[in-house]
């Protein structure tokens, strides 16, 4: 760059010297002749001896000396500067309307790139939990869940007595009708055909039920005295026959039966220990007087 700019500089130079250099101006001689001024051939003899201005001739031929640069006018100077300017040159003017160009410009490019900028995509909602809410956790479930079907075995007088498997939650009135129903003249007063069925069990109709009473007779069987005759089922006894048991009162009664509905009947004889109101004491009191 230093070097570039050292021989621009040089080349202005030259230029100068070459229109600054200077040329022998012929002026006029002294007037000679009648009526001529002496004080002017003695003015030209003292510049130059023969006319010429600048020059001195100390020993050349006439006397004259040898010549002497002119210093360059005002004029020549500023004309061999002029003529070194580079070819563009805007001036003050045209430099205020570039700089306005180059303002407009860097303020277009500083909106592009803002609006240029990724515009931030909304988060979706979190997909719902594919687990169990805490509402339902927090409601009690039943220890036993109902059964979807139940298989029992219908005996006595029906027309198709055999092992049948209905929908869970059936009850005893479902299975005497899926054997085809009572045969004619059979009594099936002996049955509560509104009782749940429980699994594996065994319905016979026409037959007297164990501790179960009949139409119009009591819970209690015809002779106290034999105990095993005193014992209930669980799974038939009704609310009423239940608290004919020790310790029994008409609400826990209806716990037992309540439980009983809702768990698909009594599997064991332990699940009176499941009823709310049953503790140790009672249980053993219970026990001896029911079955499955």
């Amino acid at each position: 760059m230093g070097t570039d700019q050292d021989s621009e500089r040089f080349r202005a130079e030259s230029r100068l010297r070459t229109l600054t250099a200077f040329r022998d101006p012929v002026v006029a001689g002294p007037a000679t002749g009648p009526g001529a001024d002496p004080g002017a051939a003695g003015h030209a003899a003292a510049v130059g001896g023969t006319g010429s201005i600048g020059r001195t001739d100390a020993g050349g031929p006439g006397g004259r000396a040898p010549s002497v640069p002119v210093p360059p006018s005002f004029e020549a100077l500023r004309a061999a500067v002029a003529a070194q300017r580079p070819a563009f040159d805007p001036g003050r003017p045209g430099l205020k309307v570039l700089l306005l160009v180059a303002l407009v410009a860097v303020v277009a490019g500083g909106v592009h790139a803002w609006r240029s900028q990724p515009e931030p995509e909304p988060l979706a909602p979190p997909a719902p939990m594919s687990g169990p809410s805490v509402t339902e956790a927090a409601v009690p479930r039943p220890l036993h869940s109902a059964v979807a079907e139940v298989t029992v075995h219908v005996a006595g007088k029906v027309r198709r007595p055999g092992v049948v498997v209905l929908p869970g939650g059936s009850r005893v009135a479902d299975a005497v009708r899926a054997a085809g129903g009572a045969r004619g003249g059979s009594a099936s007063s002996s049955l509560n055909l509104a009782r749940k069925l429980v699994d594996g069990e065994q319905i016979v109709v026409g037959a007297p039920a164990r501790g179960v009473p009949g139409a119009a007779g009591p819970a209690l069987p015809s002779d106290p005295a034999d105990p095993a005759a005193m014992i209930l089922d669980l799974n038939s006894a009704t609310p009423e026959q239940l608290e004919e048991l020790p310790g029994v009162g008409e609400v826990l009664a209806r716990r037992i039966t309540e439980y009983r509905d809702g768990h698909g009947g009594f599997r064991s004889v332990e699940q009176l220990r499941e009823v709310s109101g049953i503790g140790e004491r009672k249980y053993a009191e219970m026990k001896d007087k029911v079955r499955i």
